[in-house]
């Protein structure tokens, strides 16, 4: 199969809202679309039937109509409809191991409730091999959310590998022609508490030594994607408030989570959390080592 975005669809505002999405992503990209309606139930294909007797008639239709809408928008994009009759996590894991991307549909409640993930897409984020993007509902006015200010944030821990989450956040830029802001959060040590405050002596020693930890790891990606505008910000509060509030207004908030290892139990750590549940942007999970 050619490179992919790959999308679930399962009829909800969510999920159309995620193809329309992929559908600019992967044009951006110069990758194939691929619609992904996943159900036990699918009958085996059958030959030559009328539609008030087959069984798969309503996900032909789903696929069909979605396929139909987002072709009259991107005229010259390769899009492909797949029914497949497996259990939609399973169906999902799957695809997410052929496709570039991955790309579900987040449940929208209040904003102040924020929202919460399916039974599907947890489990798909956590587990996938390759990075899972979750985009919310469009407004009922039928727009998709505008973001105020156009610009791409990764949230970095400094320690560890990061190669992968930094070429997706880069390669996200490039296909955008936007800003990078990569963004670290620190929390301030007890040591650096005094009763007036903070002493400003440790934090800025704090943030001198993080800066210089985050210029060295951005260094390579500056020289990859030189035509790429890297703004960074180290944050004094905990990473997961860090992350949430340089996300405001973003196009794309990227993420990274550790990749499963057999034997443990696949997690999402609190700064995934943080974006997932309170990110106001879609939100790329992107495993690496």
């Amino acid at each position: 199969m050619q490179p992919a975005v790959t999308v679930g669809l399962d009829g909800s505002p969510e999920s159309i809202a995620a193809a329309r999405w992929a559908a600019d992503e992967a044009e951006k990209r110069g990758l194939t679309l691929r619609l992904l309606h996943a159900w036990p139930l699918l009958a085996p294909e059958p030959t030559r039937v009328p539609s008030e007797v087959d069984q798969n008639y309503w996900a032909k239709r789903l696929v069909h109509t979605a396929q139909a809408e987002l072709q009259a928008r991107h005229p010259g994009l390769s899009i492909v409809g797949n029914l497949v009759a497996e259990d939609a996590q399973k169906a999902l894991l799957q695809a997410a191991s052929e496709s570039e991307m991955t790309v579900l549909g987040s449940r929208g409640l209040e904003p102040v409730e924020s929202y919460f993930l399916g039974d599907v897409s947890m489990p798909v984020v956590a587990r996938a091999e390759r990075p899972v993007v979750l985009v919310r509902a469009e407004t009922p006015q039928g727009a998709a959310p505008v973001a105020s200010v156009s610009r791409v944030v990764v949230a970095l821990k400094l320690h560890g590998s990061s190669d992968d989450l930094l070429d997706f956040a880069f390669h996200s830029s490039a296909a955008r022609g936007v800003p990078l802001l990569a963004v670290h959060g620190r929390s301030v040590p007890l040591h650096a508490r005094v009763p007036w405050g903070v002493d400003h002596n440790i934090t800025e020693e704090l943030k001198r030594d993080a800066q210089k930890e985050l210029s060295k790891a951005l260094r390579l990606w500056h020289e990859k994607y030189p035509r790429v505008e890297v703004v960074d910000s180290i944050r004094l509060e905990s990473p997961a408030k860090a992350v949430v509030r340089a996300a405001e207004g973003a196009a794309l908030l990227v993420v990274g989570r550790r990749a499963h290892r057999h034997g443990l139990a696949p997690h999402l750590g609190p700064v995934a959390q943080a974006a997932i549940h309170h990110g106001s942007c879609p939100v790329a999970v992107v495993p690496h080592d």
